[in-house]
């Protein structure tokens, strides 16, 4: 009786179910106290009940096929989300090694989506129409270019010199595509993205993170209403519990502070330590950026002189990009180790003055190159200068890749804190996980990508897929090479840094860079989108002059006149984003202290 009670019970529910609307029986479903695998064998039953009900209205073909279609997708995405490299990776991160080391892979996995977006942005509406212009290839690959750049790919849609300037239409009397239009306007559209992708993500992070911190507390509901008892798998059960005990760690680390107190001596000693270690850091950062310097400088004349063969000229273009991530990888470490020595009392401080140091240097190297790239190269007397730039730039993405796999592998599986804390004495154990150096790699390489962007259309493509390998050497070295941090601390506030550290020394250093070479530079009279232009910014300045005489496109032309390129306009949107972002700021500073408030009341 019970059981036939149960089963009448669920088909009442299915009856239930079939005669809501699709997004009410979603929610429906996802609030049922069940397993997930229970879930799903319900919305399979409520499927087959309208597929019932739809025949029986004689709407057999369309109705069964939509919800056939449904069903396949709802399993579709399914399977897909289990095939997500992250999907229980970052699970198994965060109850291994905490919030620290999860943060890094987060930021990693939202640069991989970023560059994913970059790629399709820019294969739709640039490398696509191209194809249907394009010339034949007439040089031979010998499979050095994969590492250089140069040779067979100079003619492909790799590079900007292999872009026509020319309007592409296959049909007489058809649509036209304006390649230089179409060139600027997707990379001046999907950098404004870009901006407000960094803008509310920031805003996003920070709300999380800083204003709706107390969420993260450790108090009764950690232990009494965070357990998920959907889950039923036993590997899954004690991959939470680790998980739980770990925020409960990171909790209870930052409630419970201890304060040193040290004695005048000691601080004197402290800061003596912290200044002597900046005045070495600092030296060593100028005297790498003035090696890279003069190497750029003579770099042009290097591999633009005659060779007797090919293999010295493709050497001789590799010259640059290993010294420069030869220095990046090589730095970082020693940075690491000023660290240590320093003896911060917080691993925190420890990070984010590593970070800090690190940026200093990788930054300072990237504006050297840029000045290189806008000031030697593009005034120089080659035929296409910005596919010349584009190489340059390839050859640095793909150089710091290959050094970032070294890195892993020498520096994590045989480096000496490993050996020594594996064989010699075994009480050190593993090293820690250095977020910081891994850190400024992926902004570094995400800053060569955006500056590319404008030579080499294609460059995200292979960001994505370096950032994808990164992701499993990494996870393989973290789990076989490190341990989780000896102080447990939580880092909610690190993602938001990561995507600060992206914002203001990066981007909007790529945002001047890419303005001077579109509004100030001279494009090649041979090659490009652009040619015989005196800036690229003159196509459209061109354009406007054509839409003047259309009597249809005035509205575009007082918009291009009136707010694009007033001024005035863009003062007043500064002042009004100042005076928004003040009142903000006053809303969580308010919002901050009636938490305070309330979370007083609540303990006593």
């Amino acid at each position: 009786l019970c059981f036939s009670h149960g089963f009448d019970a669920e088909e009442d529910s299915v009856g239930r179910l079939a005669s809501m609307s699709t997004n009410e029986r979603i929610k429906a479903i996802q609030k049922m106290p069940e397993t997930m695998r229970k879930k799903r064998e319900i919305r399979n039953k409520v499927l087959k009940e309208i597929t019932k009900k739809s025949r029986h209205r004689g709407a057999q073909c369309t109705q069964g096929a939509a919800v056939s279609f449904r069903r396949f997708g709802n399993t579709l995405s399914e399977y897909f989300q289990q095939l997500q490299p992250w999907h229980k990776t970052l699970k198994i991160i965060g109850a291994e090694f905490g919030t620290s080391v999860l943060s890094y892979f987060v930021f990693l996995k939202w640069l991989l989506n970023l560059n994913i977006f970059s790629f399709l942005i820019n294969f739709g509406f640039i490398t696509i129409p191209q194809f249907l212009a394009a010339e034949p290839n007439n040089l031979s690959f010998t499979g050095l270019e994969l590492l250089t750049g140069a040779g067979y790919f100079q003619q492909t849609v790799l590079y900007y010199g292999f872009y026509t300037n020319a309007t592409i239409s296959k049909v007489g009397n058809g649509p036209s595509y304006n390649m230089q239009l179409a060139y600027i306007f997707t990379v001046g559209i999907y950098f404004v993205i870009c901006f407000f992708i960094l803008l509310f993500s920031m805003a996003r992070f920070f709300s999380r993170n800083f204003v709706n911190s107390q969420a993260f507390s450790v108090n009764a509901s950690k232990l009494l209403c965070t357990w998920d008892f959907n889950i039923t798998n036993e590997k899954a059960v004690k991959l939470q519990q680790k998980n739980l005990l770990t925020q409960i760690k990171e909790g209870l680390t930052e409630v419970n502070k201890e304060v040193q107190n040290f004695s005048v001596k000691e601080r004197v000693g402290c800061i003596a330590a912290h200044l002597l270690a900046w005045v070495v850091s600092l030296a060593t950062a100028v005297a790498a950026c003035a090696g890279v310097y003069f190497l750029s400088i003579n770099n042009l004349q290097l591999f633009m002189k005659g060779y007797s063969n090919d293999l010295q000229r493709q050497a001789a273009m590799l010259v640059l990009p290993v010294i420069v991530s030869l220095l990046n990888t090589l730095i970082p470490f020693f940075f690491s180790w000023l660290g240590h020595l320093e003896k911060f009392q917080t691993p925190g401080q420890h990070i984010y003055v590593t970070i800090i140091r690190n940026i200093i240097l990788k930054i300072s190297i990237v504006g050297i190159l840029c000045y290189y790239w806008l000031n030697i190269v593009a005034t120089s007397e080659s035929q296409c200068w910005e596919t010349l730039v584009g190489q340059d730039i390839y050859r640095l993405v793909l150089v710091d890749f290959i050094f970032c796999l070294l890195g892993s592998f020498f520096g994590d599986f045989f480096s000496p804190p490993r050996i020594i804390g594996t064989t010699v004495c075994m009480n050190l154990g593993l090293p820690e996980f250095d977020i910081g150096r891994n850190v400024l790699d992926l902004i570094y390489a995400q800053t060569l990508t955006w500056i590319g962007i404008l030579f080499s259309p294609l460059l995200p493509s292979i960001q994505m897929i370096a950032f994808l390998i990164v992701f499993f050497v990494k996870k393989a070295s973290l789990m076989r090479n490190c341990q989780p941090p000896r102080k447990v601390w939580r880092t909610a506030q690190m993602t938001t840094s990561f995507i600060f550290l992206l914002f203001c020394p990066s981007f909007l250093g790529v945002l001047s860079v890419i303005g001077v070479t579109v509004w100030r530079l001279k494009p090649s009279e041979e090659c490009g989108p652009f040619r015989g232009l005196p800036s690229m910014y003159a196509a459209v300045d061109e354009w406007i002059q054509i839409l003047e005489s259309y009597t249809v496109s005035k509205w575009v032309v007082w918009i291009y006149h009136n707010l694009i390129s007033s001024e005035l306009f863009f003062f007043i949107i500064s002042t009004v984003v100042l005076i928004v972002t003040y009142l903000y700021l006053e809303i969580i500073q308010a919002r901050k202290t009636m938490t305070k408030l309330l979370h007083n009341q609540i303990i006593n």
